[in-house]
Protein backbone atom coordinates (compact mmCIF):
# COMPACT_ATOMS: atom_id res chain seq x y z
CA UNK A 1 0.00 0.00 0.00
CA UNK A 2 1.22 3.05 -1.12
CA UNK A 3 0.67 5.96 1.62
CA UNK A 4 1.27 9.79 0.64
CA UNK A 5 3.03 11.86 3.03
CA UNK A 6 1.23 15.24 4.66
CA UNK A 7 2.62 17.98 4.34
CA UNK A 8 6.07 17.95 5.91
CA UNK A 9 4.70 21.54 8.42
CA UNK A 10 2.09 18.87 9.98
CA UNK A 11 4.40 15.76 10.23
CA UNK A 12 5.09 16.25 14.07
CA UNK A 13 1.67 17.66 14.88
CA UNK A 14 -0.78 15.59 17.34
CA UNK A 15 -5.06 16.14 16.56
CA UNK A 16 -7.19 17.12 19.72
CA UNK A 17 -8.37 14.37 22.11
CA UNK A 18 -10.66 13.93 24.75
CA UNK A 19 -11.15 10.67 26.15
CA UNK A 20 -14.28 9.31 26.35
CA UNK A 21 -15.71 6.59 29.30
CA UNK A 22 -18.61 5.00 30.03
CA UNK A 23 -19.57 6.51 33.15
CA UNK A 24 -22.15 7.11 35.64
CA UNK A 25 -20.96 10.53 36.23
CA UNK A 26 -19.30 12.66 33.17
CA UNK A 27 -17.62 15.75 33.93
CA UNK A 28 -14.70 16.57 31.18
CA UNK A 29 -16.24 18.14 28.51
CA UNK A 30 -17.67 21.45 29.41
CA UNK A 31 -21.37 20.83 28.37
CA UNK A 32 -24.53 22.06 29.76
CA UNK A 33 -25.73 19.34 32.27
CA UNK A 34 -29.18 20.28 31.27
CA UNK A 35 -30.61 20.27 28.03
CA UNK A 36 -32.65 22.33 25.70
CA UNK A 37 -35.83 23.75 27.29
CA UNK A 38 -38.75 20.83 25.80
CA UNK A 39 -40.44 23.95 23.93
CA UNK A 40 -37.52 24.25 22.37
CA UNK A 41 -37.57 20.76 21.31
CA UNK A 42 -41.24 20.78 19.74
CA UNK A 43 -40.62 24.31 18.02
CA UNK A 44 -37.52 22.94 16.61
CA UNK A 45 -38.87 19.51 15.07
CA UNK A 46 -42.22 21.71 14.20
CA UNK A 47 -39.87 23.59 11.92
CA UNK A 48 -37.85 20.81 10.65
CA UNK A 49 -40.89 18.83 9.39
CA UNK A 50 -41.09 21.45 6.77
CA UNK A 51 -37.49 22.17 5.68
CA UNK A 52 -37.56 21.32 1.53
CA UNK A 53 -34.44 19.07 1.91
CA UNK A 54 -34.04 19.40 -2.00
CA UNK A 55 -32.93 23.01 -1.29
CA UNK A 56 -30.33 24.61 -0.48
CA UNK A 57 -29.92 26.39 2.92
CA UNK A 58 -29.89 30.12 3.29
CA UNK A 59 -26.24 30.63 2.25
CA UNK A 60 -25.86 33.45 4.44
CA UNK A 61 -27.77 32.36 7.30
CA UNK A 62 -30.09 35.90 7.29
CA UNK A 63 -32.82 34.98 10.01
CA UNK A 64 -29.85 33.73 12.42
CA UNK A 65 -27.22 36.48 12.08
CA UNK A 66 -29.71 38.80 12.75
CA UNK A 67 -31.25 37.46 15.84
CA UNK A 68 -27.65 37.00 17.23
CA UNK A 69 -27.06 40.93 16.36
CA UNK A 70 -29.65 41.76 17.96
CA UNK A 71 -29.22 39.82 20.95
CA UNK A 72 -25.94 41.71 21.18
CA UNK A 73 -27.25 44.97 20.46
CA UNK A 74 -24.86 45.03 16.86
CA UNK A 75 -26.01 45.12 13.70
CA UNK A 76 -26.02 41.90 11.12
CA UNK A 77 -23.22 42.62 8.80
CA UNK A 78 -20.90 42.40 12.31
CA UNK A 79 -22.13 38.65 13.02
CA UNK A 80 -20.59 35.51 11.28
CA UNK A 81 -21.59 31.98 11.95
CA UNK A 82 -20.29 28.59 11.49
CA UNK A 83 -20.04 25.02 12.36
CA UNK A 84 -19.15 25.32 16.22
CA UNK A 85 -17.04 28.24 17.57
CA UNK A 86 -13.95 25.97 16.16
CA UNK A 87 -14.87 26.85 12.56
CA UNK A 88 -15.19 30.22 13.04
CA UNK A 89 -11.47 30.29 14.38
CA UNK A 90 -10.61 28.45 11.29
CA UNK A 91 -12.23 30.57 8.98
CA UNK A 92 -10.71 33.85 10.31
CA UNK A 93 -7.31 32.13 10.62
CA UNK A 94 -7.54 30.64 6.89
CA UNK A 95 -8.33 34.72 5.94
CA UNK A 96 -5.65 36.63 8.13
CA UNK A 97 -3.34 33.95 9.09
CA UNK A 98 -1.26 31.19 6.90
CA UNK A 99 2.38 30.99 5.54
CA UNK A 100 4.82 33.53 6.06
CA UNK A 101 2.63 34.86 9.16
CA UNK A 102 2.57 34.52 13.25
CA UNK A 103 -0.35 33.96 15.35
CA UNK A 104 0.36 34.85 19.28
CA UNK A 105 -0.97 33.00 22.36
CA UNK A 106 -0.23 32.80 26.11
CA UNK A 107 0.38 29.31 27.50
CA UNK A 108 -1.45 27.32 29.54
CA UNK A 109 -4.54 28.24 27.05
CA UNK A 110 -7.21 26.65 24.58
CA UNK A 111 -5.19 24.15 22.52
CA UNK A 112 -6.68 24.68 19.38
CA UNK A 113 -5.81 28.12 18.79
CA UNK A 114 -2.38 27.13 18.23
CA UNK A 115 -3.46 24.02 16.50
CA UNK A 116 -5.51 25.37 13.98
CA UNK A 117 -3.26 28.00 13.20
CA UNK A 118 -0.59 25.77 12.61
CA UNK A 119 -2.30 23.84 10.30
CA UNK A 120 -3.29 27.31 8.27
CA UNK A 121 0.89 27.03 7.92
CA UNK A 122 1.11 30.36 10.13
CA UNK A 123 3.99 30.25 13.22
CA UNK A 124 2.89 30.67 16.55
CA UNK A 125 4.31 32.24 18.82
CA UNK A 126 3.79 31.52 22.44
CA UNK A 127 3.96 33.58 25.42
CA UNK A 128 4.13 32.81 28.76
CA UNK A 129 1.60 33.58 31.65
CA UNK A 130 2.15 34.09 35.07
CA UNK A 131 2.63 31.12 37.85
CA UNK A 132 -0.80 32.49 38.94
CA UNK A 133 -2.14 31.75 34.98
CA UNK A 134 -2.97 35.70 35.08
CA UNK A 135 -2.27 37.49 31.61
CA UNK A 136 1.45 39.12 32.49
CA UNK A 137 1.49 42.29 30.21
CA UNK A 138 5.17 42.52 29.95
CA UNK A 139 5.11 39.22 28.89
CA UNK A 140 2.40 40.26 26.10
CA UNK A 141 4.81 43.42 24.88
CA UNK A 142 7.32 41.10 24.74
CA UNK A 143 6.05 38.36 22.48
CA UNK A 144 3.67 41.58 20.26
CA UNK A 145 7.42 43.25 19.91
CA UNK A 146 9.01 40.29 18.32
CA UNK A 147 6.57 38.31 16.73
CA UNK A 148 4.12 41.34 15.02
CA UNK A 149 1.33 39.31 15.28
CA UNK A 150 -1.37 39.36 12.56
CA UNK A 151 -3.70 37.57 15.25
CA UNK A 152 -3.33 38.11 18.51
CA UNK A 153 -5.42 34.88 20.88
CA UNK A 154 -7.04 36.02 24.46
CA UNK A 155 -9.45 33.37 26.45
CA UNK A 156 -11.49 34.91 28.90
CA UNK A 157 -12.59 33.05 30.69
CA UNK A 158 -9.21 31.02 30.13
CA UNK A 159 -9.79 27.22 29.14
CA UNK A 160 -8.35 25.36 31.03
CA UNK A 161 -7.62 27.75 34.06
CA UNK A 162 -10.85 29.49 33.79
CA UNK A 163 -9.82 33.00 34.94
CA UNK A 164 -11.23 35.78 33.33
CA UNK A 165 -9.26 38.73 31.52
CA UNK A 166 -9.83 42.00 32.39
CA UNK A 167 -10.84 44.72 30.91
CA UNK A 168 -7.89 46.82 31.18
CA UNK A 169 -5.91 43.64 29.76
CA UNK A 170 -7.63 43.10 26.89
CA UNK A 171 -7.79 47.13 25.98
CA UNK A 172 -3.75 47.02 26.98
CA UNK A 173 -3.82 44.28 23.99
CA UNK A 174 -5.85 46.11 21.88
CA UNK A 175 -3.85 48.90 21.87
CA UNK A 176 -0.75 47.08 21.70
CA UNK A 177 -1.54 44.19 18.87
CA UNK A 178 -0.20 45.82 15.59
CA UNK A 179 -2.83 42.81 14.21
CA UNK A 180 -6.13 41.08 15.54
CA UNK A 181 -7.17 40.67 18.63
CA UNK A 182 -9.38 37.80 19.41
CA UNK A 183 -11.45 37.11 22.76
CA UNK A 184 -12.26 33.80 22.97
CA UNK A 185 -15.52 33.91 25.05
CA UNK A 186 -17.00 30.18 24.91
CA UNK A 187 -17.36 30.63 28.71
CA UNK A 188 -18.50 33.77 28.18
CA UNK A 189 -21.76 34.20 29.60
CA UNK A 190 -20.99 32.81 32.94
CA UNK A 191 -18.15 35.56 33.47
CA UNK A 192 -18.50 39.21 35.43
CA UNK A 193 -18.07 40.85 31.99
CA UNK A 194 -18.03 40.50 27.85
CA UNK A 195 -15.94 42.33 25.50
CA UNK A 196 -18.41 42.49 23.25
CA UNK A 197 -19.60 45.81 24.70
CA UNK A 198 -16.04 47.05 23.05
CA UNK A 199 -16.36 46.11 19.45
CA UNK A 200 -16.48 48.85 16.56
CA UNK A 201 -15.83 48.82 13.27
CA UNK A 202 -12.84 50.73 13.71
CA UNK A 203 -11.25 48.50 16.07
CA UNK A 204 -9.45 45.00 14.77
CA UNK A 205 -11.08 43.36 17.53
CA UNK A 206 -13.35 40.21 17.56
CA UNK A 207 -15.19 37.88 20.09
CA UNK A 208 -15.79 34.60 19.54
CA UNK A 209 -18.72 32.47 21.66
CA UNK A 210 -20.73 28.89 20.75
CA UNK A 211 -24.05 27.76 21.25
CA UNK A 212 -22.42 24.46 23.38
CA UNK A 213 -22.36 25.59 26.82
CA UNK A 214 -25.25 27.91 27.84
CA UNK A 215 -27.57 27.45 25.55
CA UNK A 216 -27.08 23.34 25.60
CA UNK A 217 -26.85 22.83 21.79
CA UNK A 218 -23.30 21.14 21.84
CA UNK A 219 -24.97 18.81 19.56
CA UNK A 220 -25.65 21.29 17.00
CA UNK A 221 -22.13 22.39 17.06
CA UNK A 222 -22.85 26.13 15.83
CA UNK A 223 -20.89 29.18 16.91
CA UNK A 224 -20.37 32.66 15.78
CA UNK A 225 -18.08 35.55 16.37
CA UNK A 226 -18.98 39.84 16.58
CA UNK A 227 -16.91 41.61 14.90
CA UNK A 228 -16.08 44.47 12.52
CA UNK A 229 -18.23 44.88 9.53
CA UNK A 230 -15.32 44.55 7.29
CA UNK A 231 -13.67 41.58 9.01
CA UNK A 232 -16.58 39.74 8.70
CA UNK A 233 -17.00 40.62 4.69
CA UNK A 234 -13.28 38.91 4.58
CA UNK A 235 -14.90 35.59 6.48
CA UNK A 236 -17.56 34.88 4.15
CA UNK A 237 -15.65 35.14 1.12
CA UNK A 238 -13.53 32.27 2.56
CA UNK A 239 -16.02 30.23 4.10
CA UNK A 240 -17.09 27.56 2.10
CA UNK A 241 -20.82 27.71 0.29
CA UNK A 242 -24.13 26.65 2.48
CA UNK A 243 -21.64 25.70 5.40
CA UNK A 244 -24.58 26.13 7.97
CA UNK A 245 -27.20 23.81 7.21
CA UNK A 246 -31.22 24.48 7.64
CA UNK A 247 -31.17 22.28 10.62
CA UNK A 248 -28.50 24.02 12.28
CA UNK A 249 -29.81 27.75 11.47
CA UNK A 250 -33.56 26.99 12.88
CA UNK A 251 -31.96 25.60 16.06
CA UNK A 252 -29.95 28.50 16.61
CA UNK A 253 -32.62 31.22 15.76
CA UNK A 254 -35.20 29.38 17.98
CA UNK A 255 -32.92 28.98 21.12
CA UNK A 256 -32.55 33.03 20.73
CA UNK A 257 -36.10 32.95 22.35
CA UNK A 258 -35.29 31.24 25.01
CA UNK A 259 -32.33 33.89 26.66
CA UNK A 260 -34.29 33.97 29.73
CA UNK A 261 -33.63 30.34 30.32
CA UNK A 262 -30.40 30.70 29.24
CA UNK A 263 -30.30 32.78 31.95
CA UNK A 264 -31.58 31.08 34.44
CA UNK A 265 -29.33 28.24 33.99
CA UNK A 266 -26.39 30.02 33.94
CA UNK A 267 -27.23 31.42 37.67
CA UNK A 268 -27.56 28.01 38.26
CA UNK A 269 -24.48 26.56 37.22
CA UNK A 270 -22.75 29.72 38.38
CA UNK A 271 -24.32 28.64 42.06
CA UNK A 272 -22.91 24.93 41.90
CA UNK A 273 -19.35 26.40 40.64
CA UNK A 274 -19.46 28.29 43.99
CA UNK A 275 -20.37 25.68 46.11
CA UNK A 276 -17.89 23.11 44.47
CA UNK A 277 -14.98 25.61 44.86
CA UNK A 278 -15.98 26.45 48.83
CA UNK A 279 -15.62 22.68 49.51
CA UNK A 280 -12.14 22.31 47.04
CA UNK A 281 -10.91 24.84 49.75
CA UNK A 282 -11.43 22.48 52.60
CA UNK A 283 -9.40 19.62 50.65
CA UNK A 284 -5.60 19.24 49.75
CA UNK A 285 -6.06 20.84 46.46
CA UNK A 286 -4.76 24.20 44.84
CA UNK A 287 -8.36 25.38 43.20
CA UNK A 288 -7.66 28.26 40.77
CA UNK A 289 -10.68 31.15 40.77
CA UNK A 290 -13.18 30.38 37.90
CA UNK A 291 -15.53 32.41 36.03
CA UNK A 292 -16.27 29.95 33.67
CA UNK A 293 -18.66 26.12 34.08
CA UNK A 294 -15.60 23.99 35.66
CA UNK A 295 -12.80 24.58 37.35
CA UNK A 296 -9.11 23.59 37.50
CA UNK A 297 -7.18 22.15 40.37
CA UNK A 298 -3.94 20.50 41.52
CA UNK A 299 -4.07 17.63 44.02
CA UNK A 300 -1.58 18.48 47.14
CA UNK A 301 -0.84 15.33 48.28
CA UNK A 302 -0.44 12.67 45.45
CA UNK A 303 -0.12 12.80 41.43
CA UNK A 304 -3.22 13.86 39.27
CA UNK A 305 -3.33 11.12 37.33
CA UNK A 306 -3.77 9.14 40.53
CA UNK A 307 -6.53 11.23 41.54
CA UNK A 308 -8.17 10.92 38.62
CA UNK A 309 -7.51 7.11 38.17
CA UNK A 310 -9.27 6.76 41.75
CA UNK A 311 -11.88 9.16 40.28
CA UNK A 312 -12.61 6.62 37.65
CA UNK A 313 -13.42 3.66 39.88
CA UNK A 314 -16.09 6.15 41.49
CA UNK A 315 -17.42 5.91 37.71
CA UNK A 316 -16.55 9.83 37.81
CA UNK A 317 -15.11 11.29 34.80
CA UNK A 318 -13.74 14.65 34.64
CA UNK A 319 -10.41 16.09 32.80
CA UNK A 320 -6.74 14.75 32.85
CA UNK A 321 -4.87 17.85 32.42
CA UNK A 322 -1.67 16.41 34.75
CA UNK A 323 0.61 15.97 31.08
CA UNK A 324 0.09 19.39 29.49
CA UNK A 325 2.87 21.47 29.11
CA UNK A 326 2.59 24.03 32.39
CA UNK A 327 0.23 22.26 34.05
CA UNK A 328 1.67 19.56 35.57
CA UNK A 329 -0.98 17.52 38.52
CA UNK A 330 -3.72 19.68 37.32
CA UNK A 331 -7.16 18.48 36.69
CA UNK A 332 -10.42 19.99 35.39
CA UNK A 333 -13.90 19.31 36.54
CA UNK A 334 -16.96 20.29 34.70
CA UNK A 335 -19.69 22.08 36.67
CA UNK A 336 -22.85 19.51 36.64
CA UNK A 337 -26.00 18.82 37.84
CA UNK A 338 -25.94 19.21 41.65
CA UNK A 339 -26.36 15.26 42.16
CA UNK A 340 -23.60 15.24 39.70
CA UNK A 341 -21.65 17.47 41.95
CA UNK A 342 -22.37 15.58 44.54
CA UNK A 343 -20.87 12.43 43.27
CA UNK A 344 -17.60 13.99 42.14
CA UNK A 345 -17.13 15.68 45.61
CA UNK A 346 -17.77 13.32 47.84
CA UNK A 347 -15.43 10.87 45.37
CA UNK A 348 -12.50 13.30 45.57
CA UNK A 349 -12.84 13.72 49.44
CA UNK A 350 -12.68 9.59 49.81
CA UNK A 351 -10.02 9.53 46.72
CA UNK A 352 -7.74 12.19 48.56
CA UNK A 353 -8.44 10.10 51.91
Amino acid sequence: MTVIPVRDDLKALEGYHSPQVDVRVRLNTNESPVPPPAAWRDAFASELSRVEWHRYPDRSATELRTGIAELHGVRADQVFAANGSNEVLQTLLLTYAGPGRTVATFEPTYQLHGHIARLTGATVAEGERAADFRLDLAEVDRVIESAQPIITFLCSPNNPTGLEESESDVRAVVAAAPGIVVVDEAYGQFASWSALGLIDDDLPLVVSRTFSKTWSMAGSRLGYLVGPAWLVAELDKVILPYHLDSAKQIAGRLALRYADEMEARVQMIVAERERIAATLATLPVDAFESGANFILFRPRTMPGRRVWDGLLQHSVLIRDCSGWDRLENCLRVTVGTSEENDAFLAALTEVLA
